[in-house]
């Protein structure tokens, strides 16, 4: 069985970036529609609701069905997708914190659909970013969180400003909003 991914640094610095972005966001737009890619602990859901986001507005997926009936539980609107799989709407933002790290045979399976993001640590990533435009609205904005280890991320068209990063002692990470 898969473990529901524990927040660690990575879910923090996003959270560090949603409370600079978000209000700004719904200055904009009260009607914010925003999807989570990998919702987990559903950590980045709370955070959302917490800084004004109409829970109806709030979508999310995850492969794992553990936290899909986790985020349920906690109230919010939650199916099992790898990825846009299952997903047929359009967002103004899509938030990811992928599965980065390059594939280590000791780490046990119970985690690495939370952690491994294929042999180079990107796969995942770059397939993302391959489906991600057809679901978003006009103007709509991707937050994204990479690490210096995965390997080549393909960002393609997207225009890509780095909103915040954060050196650990093996890698650094970085959110990224592309547009």
């Amino acid at each position: 069985m898969h473990e529901i991914y524990n927040p660690a640094e990575d879910s923090y610095l996003l959270i560090r970036v949603l409370s600079n972005e978000i209000p700004e966001m719904l200055n904009k737009n009260k009607k914010l529609k925003i999807l989570e890619i990998g919702s987990g602990s559903g950590i980045l859901l709370e955070m959302l609701k917490k800084l004004g986001v109409s829970k109806d507005n709030i979508f999310s997926c995850d492969l794992n069905p553990l936290a899909v009936e986790h985020c349920k539980k906690l109230g919010f609107n939650c199916i099992e997708s790898n990825l846009f799989e299952n997903i047929k709407e359009k967002f103004d933002l899509i938030i990811f914190n992928p599965p980065y790290l390059p594939r280590d045979i000791r780490e046990p399976l119970s985690s690495q659909l939370s952690t491994t993001g294929g042999k180079k640590g990107n796969e995942t990533i770059n397939r993302f970013l391959k489906q991600s435009k057809e679901y978003l609205n006009k103007d709509g904005k991707i937050f994204l969180l990479t690490s210096s280890i995965s390997g080549k991320i393909k960002f393609g068209k997207y225009r890509k400003k780095m909103l915040d990063k954060e050196k650990l002692f093996f890698e650094e990470i970085y959110v990224w909003e592309l547009k």
